[in-house]
């Protein structure tokens, strides 16, 4: 199981026992893989920052956090873990066993980031990088199609909607120029999150896509 997995993991271990401990639930006591996952959390959390910030060089702030934790969230993360056969090499422990923690996604999301951390301390950054990217690449491929394309306005719903949250209100506070030189100024209400955002543009179309922008990259800073 072991040359099997790190063949659909991309890497061979110098230490084998790294891999081992990466795969040990705490549900078996000592030697368990919760310090490589917490190792794992940030080398990933690192790699896929740099990979999408010069993927994306015209993203903001907001942007670029919203992508990172699309793809390192828990539920990602197991989708990666069981498109690699992950839950069948797990150990675990009776308890564990026999609640389908093979496949409880919890338990898929940090046995990954644990293997992550474990070649990170077996070969280094660069490498992890690269394996983290590769188990990712088709995650990685959705986020041009599922997020960076959508508008402010769409992503902000879907993102309120995805949270189990009402979609935002717009509403137009003031109006300023020329009849043929307008600048709508509109503001986006987000009641779950306490937040107001402001908006301008030429049209109330453009004022409420900036509204919208700015909500969004106020709940990335979250």
């Amino acid at each position: 199981m072991g040359g099997k997995l790190a063949k659909r993991i991309g890497y061979q271990f110098s230490d084998p026992g790294l891999l081992e401990a990466a795969l040990r639930h705490r549900s078996l006591g000592a030697r368990h893989n919760e310090r490589l996952e917490f190792l794992g959390d940030s080398v990933l959390g690192l790699a896929v920052s740099e990979m999408l910030f010069a993927k994306y060089p015209d993203a903001s702030e907001g942007e670029l956090t919203r992508l990172r934790a699309r793809l390192v969230r828990q539920a990602t993360l197991a989708t990666v873990a069981r498109s690699m056969d992950l839950g069948h090499a797990l150990q675990l422990g009776p308890s564990a066993g026999r609640s389908g923690g093979s496949d409880r996604t919890s338990i898929l999301a940090d046995a990954l980031e644990a293997i992550i951390g474990a070649v990170f301390l077996d070969a280094g950054f660069e490498e992890a990088k690269r394996v983290s990217l590769s188990l990712f690449k088709d995650e990685i491929q959705k986020l041009d199609t599922e997020t960076i394309e959508k508008d402010p306005k769409t992503q902000l719903q879907e993102l309120l909607q995805s949270q189990g949250n009402p979609p935002p209100s717009y509403e137009v506070v003031s109006t300023s120029g020329q009849p043929h030189q307008r600048e709508f100024a509109v503001h986006c209400e987000v009641n779950t999150h306490k937040l107001i955002a402001e908006g301008r543009g030429a049209s109330r179309k453009a004022a409420e896509q900036q509204a919208a922008r700015k909500a969004l990259d106020a709940i990335g800073k979250e």
